[in-house]
């Protein structure tokens, strides 16, 4: 069986028409009709192409941020529910200062779905000491052991752990993705 093989979306750059012909086209003529049906054939290849693009937005509130993901593995022609291409959220958390030595925990208002689950894509973040002017990666990892950041979130919070103190990261923003199945 061959492996398909996908391509990302993209907007053609090319001309679609040739400017001379479209000049010498008259209104009630089959060659408008046939240059109609084509301008909407390529405006919707536009708007399907846009709409799977992953928006550049990073947000407080949740939106679909135009990632798209496989269909749910545990479904099937044998399930109730149909396998479909799921849509990812996202979520940005203003995180505050990073604490000293400890856990520290930020509600993220995510409504977790009651029929289903959701399934993390991705957890990401950056925090910013804006003194020494120095940025870090969240989660933080690091050969010395008690300099590492852990992150993670649950059905109601972002939790961050630090084993040292990193509270003059008083900038911390942290990127929830996920799929609600």
């Amino acid at each position: 069986m061959a492996v398909q093989k996908r391509i990302g979306a993209f907007v053609p750059t090319t001309e679609e028409f040739e400017i001379e012909n479209i000049e010498d086209i008259k209104i009630n003529s089959p060659e408008f009709r046939d240059f109609l049906v084509r301008l909407r054939l390529i405006l919707n290849n536009h708007a399907n192409t846009l709409n799977i693009k992953d928006t550049g937005i990073y947000d407080p509130q949740e939106f679909v941020n135009g990632q798209v993901w496989f269909p749910n593995p545990a479904l099937g022609s044998s399930t109730a529910q149909k396998p479909v291409e799921r849509q990812v959220y996202r979520t940005v958390v203003n995180f505050g200062a990073l604490p000293n030595t400890a856990t520290k925990t930020v509600a993220h208002n995510i409504t977790f779905p009651t029929t289903s689950t959701l399934t993390a894509t991705r957890i990401y973040g950056a925090a910013t000491d804006p003194v020494a002017q120095t940025q870090i990666p969240l989660p933080y990892s690091s050969p010395i052991l008690a300099n590492n950041i852990e992150l993670y979130f649950n059905a109601t919070n972002v939790v961050i752990t630090t084993g040292a103190n990193y509270s003059a990261y008083t900038t911390t923003y942290v990127v929830l993705e996920y799929i609600k199945e």
